[in-house]
């Protein structure tokens, strides 16, 4: 029987980089087609690339996880996922930053205790802080709202403009309402889309009274 190596990557969204741990698994051999990276949230594993990969895995296959969190952080979504790939399709895992999660290794009645036993230890604590991350940001949330801190884009107004959209609005002003240049025009030359340029223009007019 073919066996073959993979290995499986997950950063929580598209601005993290994932190049440490493509890095780390390239060391092992892997070719990079057999790579699989998702770039989404581990609260569960309804994620493409993952799919795709269990899709492939076989009997014998061996797969790479950099760590348990990498892999979800849903404890009980980890061990459902974790048996299915060990048990039904019967390929090994190994998590590279913990060594004792090695299906390949620890196959005695002891070793296997063991290893269920960390892996429960730790999918209950990636769950945990997943959890954690959540209350952090709404207690972060509610405490911005509580001190009137705007959350979102910064609220455009006449003020936030920067010191040259200012000058070319003053420079411009009367020439736009003289027709001299169009409202698509003068848009541009403030770099302002159509809603956020009347706004600023009637906050202007409120000024020069």
């Amino acid at each position: 029987m073919t066996t073959k190596t993979f290995a499986y990557i997950r950063v929580s969204s598209k601005e993290q980089n994932e190049g440490r741990q493509i890095a780390e698994v390239k060391k092992l051999g892997i070719d990079e087609r057999d790579i699989y990276i998702d770039k989404q949230s581990g609260k569960d594993f309804n994620r493409p690339a993952y799919q795709s990969l269990k899709h492939n895995l076989r009997e014998g296959d061996l797969l790479y996880i950099h760590s348990i969190d990498r892999f979800g952080r849903n404890s009980r979504e980890i061990m459902n996922e974790w048996k299915e790939i060990t048990e039904d399709i019967k390929a090994d895992i190994k998590v590279l930053d913990m060594p004792l999660l090695d299906t390949t290794q620890y196959k005695d009645t002891l070793g296997t205790f063991v290893s269920d036993l960390v892996l429960q230890v730790l999918s209950f604590v990636a769950e945990r802080e997943r959890e954690n991350i959540g209350k952090r940001q709404a207690e972060g949330i509610a405490l911005a709202k509580a001190q009137g801190k705007h959350l979102g884009r910064p609220q455009l107004n006449i003020d936030t403009l920067s010191q040259n959209q200012q000058e070319t609005l003053k420079a411009n002003y009367d020439k736009w309402k003289a027709k001299e240049i169009t409202g698509v025009e003068f848009m541009k030359l403030l770099e302002l889309k159509k809603n956020s340029f009347y706004k600023v223009v009637k906050q202007y007019e409120q000024q020069i009274g």
